[in-house]
């Protein structure tokens, strides 16, 4: 990660109130777009929503704008070209792939510069492939990580030993000095959200044997044993994390299909925002309240 921060000084900064595309100064060929709310950026939360493999992030940056705004969180949507990324829903694991999960940093890295943002504390979701990413990624960083919802992804990685990485957190690989340490990403509160009608095997489905066996044999039963598996292994340490799991009725696998028929971003927004003693914005030891 970049430590030399004087390149951002001149840096465009991000307009309140509009989804804008914006790249590194350090790597301008990596892209993210980000919403501040006209409230500004300074202190307040972040809420990262990744896409999935057909890489729509701009509409994930288009549909969550306007609870952005209401919330008063900064919103950031990555986008983590094929070319360059086509293995980030493992965080790069591959060695034909760049490491995603080292883009998104340098992203927050920029983003708290440019903005004031709070991204200590990030409030994360992901659609299929970016649902994948997202719970890796808590997984990998929990210490950065403060809730997750992910929606359909096709696979999980399962808080199980005895499974290599990335269908469990045995035998970690690919990722440096990343560990998988259940007794930290275990605290981090989680939700599947999956249509009823999101059923097929479809070409970005993982349909590996062993996988099946492991997790079930569609989107639906792999999310539900995730969140067994996730709620099992927490009890077991004696934590009480939320761990839950939603269907979102009349739904396929489509992004937007579950935005508009169910209503799904205010539902993400629930989850990860309307905790008790969640603070919107810190300013040193001082937490403020949802704006109004």
């Amino acid at each position: 990660m970049h430590t030399d921060r004087t390149p951002f000084i001149n840096h465009p900064v991000p307009r309140p109130g509009t989804v804008e595309k914006m790249r590194l100064i350090h790597d301008p060929q990596q892209a993210y777009y980000i919403f501040v709310p006209n409230t500004g950026g300074k202190n307040r939360a972040v809420f990262i929503s990744v896409h999935g493999v057909r890489r729509r992030a701009k509409d994930h940056a288009n549909e969550f704008a306007g609870l952005a705004e209401r919330h008063g969180v900064v919103l950031v949507a990555p986008l983590f070209p094929k070319n360059r990324f086509s293995d980030y829903q493992r965080l790069g694991k591959s060695r034909k792939s760049a490491r995603s999960d080292l883009a998104l940093k340098r992203i927050l890295e920029q983003v708290a510069f440019l903005t004031g943002a709070n991204t200590e504390e990030l409030f994360m979701f992901g659609y299929s492939g970016g649902g994948q990413f997202v719970h890796r990624y808590a997984m990998a960083y929990p210490e950065q990580v403060k809730r997750i919802v992910v929606a359909a992804p096709g696979w999980y990685t399962f808080p199980d030993y005895k499974a290599g990485y990335p269908k469990g957190i045995g035998n970690v690989r690919g990722l440096g000095r990343v560990t998988l340490d259940p007794a930290r990403f275990l605290s981090i509160p989680a939700c599947v959200m999956v249509g009823d009608r999101d059923t097929r095997r479809d070409a970005e489905f993982n349909r590996s044997p062993q996988v099946d066996r492991q997790q079930g044999a569609n989107r639906l039963e792999r999310g539900r044993n995730w969140i067994k598996a996730m709620k099992d292994a927490a009890r077991f340490r004696g934590m009480d994390t939320e761990f839950i799991f939603r269907i979102l009725p009349g739904s396929n696998h489509s992004f937007l299909n579950c935005m508009k028929k169910n209503q799904m971003g205010e539902q993400v927004f629930q989850f990860l925002f309307s905790s008790p003693g969640f603070c919107f914005s810190r300013d040193g030891e001082k937490c403020y309240s949802r704006p109004n």
